[in-house]
């Protein structure tokens, strides 16, 4: 499989990327061998870069994914995680966490973009998965942290980077306005950007894209089916987007997408996944892979052939902005 250097970085990621959030039972209890076996199949098929979070399951993601990369080569697979959510004991505990995670809630998650923070961070991180190093550090979500996350946390990854101890530093969020600060004014190499660069949803050409590509910094895409409306051949009502219910008219258009895909040859996932590689500061996506089933099928759909074509026809017909890079 392809890679793409991260700009100014040596991290080299493959163009599709093993999202680890579902294998920490979002949503739903993962069995412990689908989550193993998930990790396989990526692996046999070509992909070598791994995304994990503290969040994701109350350390459970970072556990697992450990666990199964861990009699692997360790320089032939890069794994990212994130900073900023401490796993801390929870004084009151229900029985299970609040947060999507179909797991126990003994733990609970603590704001944090100190650097004490962030170094605790790392740490536990790494004494979760059991690996010697992370190539890649997120800041995680710090939409309500902005002055901390960009004061203290993104210059105790750098120190960390000049070190050598990490590879490349960024922030993740589901927002692009504020990945466009960090991009423009801090010393984050890379971003992940959440949904908003979609076939759906390209807001972030209005600030995110233009100044990576400004500055010279590298965007990883997530989020690309925009919560499952993209993720079928023919979208219906009561698919999900951004986390709820789609509503009518963007079921109406991801229909009209469906269609104008087909004509030419290609079906709405495919298209969905390739789309981001329409602008040249985006160097991989990352799905959330589940199980052997759910990677079969992403990478079939990476290894699709998207006619170039389809992106005229869908400027042509307003289903995607004018701006969207030839």
């Amino acid at each position: 499989m392809q890679r793409r250097k991260i700009t100014s970085t040596r991290v080299e990621l493959t163009e599709l990327g093993f999202g680890a959030s579902v294998i920490g039972n979002l949503y739903r209890v993962t069995p412990a061998e689908d989550a193993a076996s998930a990790v396989e199949a990526a692996w046999h098929a070509g992909v070598r870069y791994f995304d994990t979070a503290p969040h994701y399951g109350l350390g459970l993601s970072e556990a697992r994914l450990g666990a199964a990369l861990r009699h692997r080569p360790r320089d032939e697979y890069v794994v990212s995680s994130k900073v900023g959510r401490l796993l801390v004991p929870n004084e009151s505990p229900r029985g299970v966490d609040s947060e999507g995670f179909v797991v126990r809630d003994d733990l609970r998650r603590q704001w944090d973009f100190s650097r004490d923070g962030v170094l605790r961070s790392i740490e536990a991180t790494l004494e979760r998965t059991g690996l010697d190093r992370l190539d890649v550090v997120y800041l995680h979500d710090p939409d309500e942290h902005w002055r901390q996350a960009a004061e203290e946390a993104m210059p105790a990854l750098a120190d960390l980077r000049d070190q050598g101890v990490i590879g490349a530093i960024g922030a993740g969020m589901n927002q692009s306005a504020m990945l466009a600060r960090f991009v423009r004014e801090t010393a984050a190499d890379v971003v992940m950007l959440a949904g908003r660069y979609s076939l759906l949803d390209q807001s972030a050409l209005d600030d995110v894209l233009p100044a990576a590509h400004e500055h010279g910094r590298s965007v990883v895409a997530v989020g690309v089916f925009n919560s499952g409306l993209l993720a079928r051949d023919r979208p219906a009502e009561g698919m999900k987007y951004d986390y709820q219910d789609a509503p009518t008219h963007l079921v109406t258009r991801a229909q009209r997408i469906a269609e104008v895909c087909e004509e030419h040859g290609t079906s709405l996932p495919a298209a969905a996944l390739t789309f981001p590689f329409t602008h040249p500061s985006i160097i991989n996506v990352t799905l959330g892979m589940r199980n052997p089933e759910q990677v079969m099928r992403n990478v079939e759909l990476h290894r699709r052939r998207v006619p170039t074509g389809l992106w005229d026809d869908l400027r042509a017909q307003g289903l995607i902005r004018p701006d969207v890079p030839a």
